[in-house]
């Protein structure tokens, strides 16, 4: 039979493949991004998330817009 691949944990140590360092990059900030706006919407709690890629661009997610309330 076919077996199944268990996904184990990924050793947390630096890419050194540039390639591929900078695709994890823009999976995991998918990832987190995604949960950010879940923890958002299913617990209604406001949530600021801000990235630098490591070129240096900003990321950043809020969840509700809170720059023109008094």
């Amino acid at each position: 039979g076919k077996r199944k691949r268990k996904r184990g944990r990924v050793e947390l140590r630096r890419i050194e493949d540039r390639t591929s360092r900078q695709v994890r990059f823009s999976k995991r900030r998918s990832g987190l991004f995604k949960k950010a706006f879940e923890l958002s919407v299913l617990c209604d709690a406001e949530v600021a998330l801000v990235v630098f890629s490591p070129a240096g661009r900003l990321y950043e997610f809020v969840s509700s817009d809170t720059r023109y309330t008094v």
